[in-house]
């Protein structure tokens, strides 16, 4: 990391979150507007600027070198557009062009959510010091990223590492990408809940119905939701396991709101994994909690804006206007 701030936004389906971040990690300036998800495109947009804005009135914002942008995804890092599939109102969004249009002769480097949580892990969390590291988010999608080499490997649109989207049950549920049988159908906080549901498990007397809901009950021993997490557990054991394979990754790293189901995940996830991660260079792979909760977005995104290999998006842009 430069020793200078970056401008880090962190851009959801719930809430737009901006930082000023400085060498150390450290979040000096924040400012966070919800995001007005099911309005318009333009809507969307003012949130953004509303929120660059406040930390441009913050007095720190000539310390800044670069700007970092994790995004929901799809992203598309070499045209610097964003189509988050839970923000209607935005497809192919020129965001890099827009956020240009604030900031002033910065770089602006643009990943995908996964990617700067992965950014995020490698630099302060659990993946520091390993060379080469899968990292995901598992909450009401699966997404990932990868460490390869040492370095953030975020591929050619900032994607590399989508985990969620390798299919592990050839014969499984449609799955909104247009594959079949994939991670995020299985093992996502939503999907783990559906299956339980579909299975026969019933919600406590507060009706809730989240992944976090069936976890208490796999907690108290409820078999169904016991079950319901085992199978989430072997799909994430595949896809870790087929991902290893390929790249030889050393550690994987699980973050997200399912991940903070604890032992009720993590303790089938590592039996699965005997089972998949087989080969001898994969059968040492670990897999750990992540540990930068929910400031991993910001973190990486300007982790990613500063450390991002060639072939990212890097463009010039304007100052803000206050």
């Amino acid at each position: 990391m430069h020793t200078d701030l970056v401008v880090a936004l962190d851009i959801g389906g719930t809430k737009i979150a901006g930082a000023l971040v400085d060498g150390h990690g450290r979040l000096l300036v924040r400012a966070q507007r919800p995001t007005p998800a099911r309005e318009d495109g333009a809507t969307v947009l003012r949130a953004v600027t509303s929120v660059l804005d406040e930390l441009a009135r913050s007095g720190r914002w000539a310390a800044a070198s670069a700007v970092g942008i994790g995004s929901a995804g799809p992203v598309d890092a070499s045209r610097g557009t964003i189509s988050p599939v839970n923000i209607p109102g935005w497809r192919d969004f020129p965001l890099v062009e827009h956020v240009r249009e604030r900031v002033g002769g910065l770089p602006v480097t643009l990943v995908g959510d996964g990617v700067a949580m992965t950014a995020a892990e490698h630099w302060l969390g659990a993946a520091r010091g390993r060379d080469n590291a899968l990292c995901m988010v598992v909450s009401t999608g699966v997404g990932g990223g990868l460490v390869l080499g040492g370095q953030l490997h975020p591929g050619p649109t900032g994607n590399a590492g989508h985990i969620g989207h390798i299919s592990v049950d050839l014969d499984g549920d449609p799955c909104p990408c247009g594959g079949r049988g994939c991670v995020e159908r299985i093992a996502s906080g939503p999907n783990i809940a559906r299956r339980a549901l579909r299975d026969g498990w019933l919600p406590g007397p507060d009706g809730d119905v989240t992944a976090a809901a069936v976890a208490a009950g796999a907690r108290a021993g409820d078999p169904i939701a016991l079950a319901s997490f085992e199978r989430a557990a072997r799909a994430l054991a595949a896809g870790i396991a087929a991902t290893a394979t390929l790249v030889e990754i050393e550690i994987a790293v699980i973050g997200g709101g399912v991940a903070s189901a604890g032992d009720v995940l993590f303790d089938p996830l590592r039996r699965a994994l005997r089972d998949y991660a087989t080969l001898s260079f994969v059968r040492e792979l670990v897999v750990v909690p992540a540990r930068m909760g929910t400031d991993a977005g910001l973190v990486g995104a300007a982790a990613a804006a500063s450390d991002l290999p060639a072939g990212g998006h890097s463009l010039s842009c304007v100052p803000p206007r206050s």
